[in-house]
């Protein structure tokens, strides 16, 4: 291993502000609001206020499949929630995520509004609620809802752990890399042997578990996070090549991936979804804005 200095934590932890590498300025150690504004509402009965990372994506993913079934019910607003600029800080996004994380959704369709916050939760309140994408059945609910939780416990090495110390920590550290490569390659490895044998991650049917992984591991499988393909052999994972494919092809999923999206190709962004219409005709407006300008 790499001779390294070692590090000495003090008696008492204080706040470096300076520290933390490229997403240091969203990263502090106290909740609550930053600053006062309210957020905005549309004439939908579900309101989101999300940026298309893979947390955002899920639930994007999710309402789009929903439209997509004939529910018609799941029309909704999707708001930008730009992380960089502190968005996610203001009193009105704290009321609906006191956690100040994206996703959060207001649901007001009924005569109170009802906030759900967390990606995992949001899928479930939505699979409910219009009885789509989980099972009924016991043991297939109980399969959904396991894979589901173990994307939720899975994805933070794969994000905070891997992704953090490979590809933006101020420095690169052999420890760290070495320890949570470790840990994706064999999460990859389970849902390969997973996938080996099912058509979709809970079984036969697809579910809010594979809305839940697909965003993170689909991404992973195809070099498009991290820049750590190459580095992780995702092309050794056969089974997750054919799933995320399969995935990748449907309709709905194409449309929610752009949807409060911010990188890449300005083609495949949307940032601000309010009427299905806005997926044909973006305006420069809705696109990035390098992209507008040029």
């Amino acid at each position: 291993m790499t001779d390294q200095s070692e590090y000495v934590p003090p008696k008492i932890w204080t706040w470096d502000k300076d520290s933390g590498g490229r997403f240091a300025n969203i990263n502090r150690p106290i909740a609550g609001p930053t600053h006062d504004k309210d957020l905005p509402i549309g004439k939908h009965p579900l309101q989101l206020y999300s940026l298309g990372t893979p947390n955002g994506v899920k639930v994007t993913v999710m309402l789009e499949e929903l439209l997509a079934a004939g529910h018609s019910g799941a029309e909704y607003d999707a708001w930008l929630i730009k992380i960089g600029d502190g968005d996610q800080f203001s009193s009105g996004f704290v009321d609906a995520n006191p956690n100040s994380k994206i996703p959060a959704l207001v649901d007001r369709s009924g005569t109170e509004p009802i906030r759900v916050f967390e990606s995992g939760a949001i899928l479930i309140y939505l699979a409910e609620k219009f009885g789509a994408f989980l099972p009924t059945d016991t043991t297939k609910r109980a399969e959904t809802l396991s894979w589901l939780m173990w994307q939720m416990g899975s994805a933070p090495f794969l994000g905070g752990g891997f992704g953090h110390f490979y590809a933006y920590a101020p420095t690169k550290q052999e420890y760290p890399i070495n320890r949570y490569a470790m840990e994706v390659k064999r999460q990859l490895d389970v849902l390969d042997r997973r996938l080996a044998e099912s058509e979709y991650i809970a079984g036969a049917d697809y579910t809010i578990a594979d809305m839940a992984i697909w965003p993170w591991y689909g991404a992973l499988a195809k070099g498009l996070v991290y820049d750590a393909g190459e580095f992780l052999q995702v092309q050794d994972y056969k089974h997750v090549q054919r799933w995320t494919d399969q995935i990748a092809a449907r309709p709905a999923v194409k449309r929610g991936r752009m949807v409060n999206r911010v990188m890449g190709d300005p083609a495949s962004q949307l940032h601000e979804r309010h009427d299905a219409s806005d997926f044909d005709l973006r305006t420069q407006d809705k696109l990035e804005p390098e992209a507008a300008a040029e």
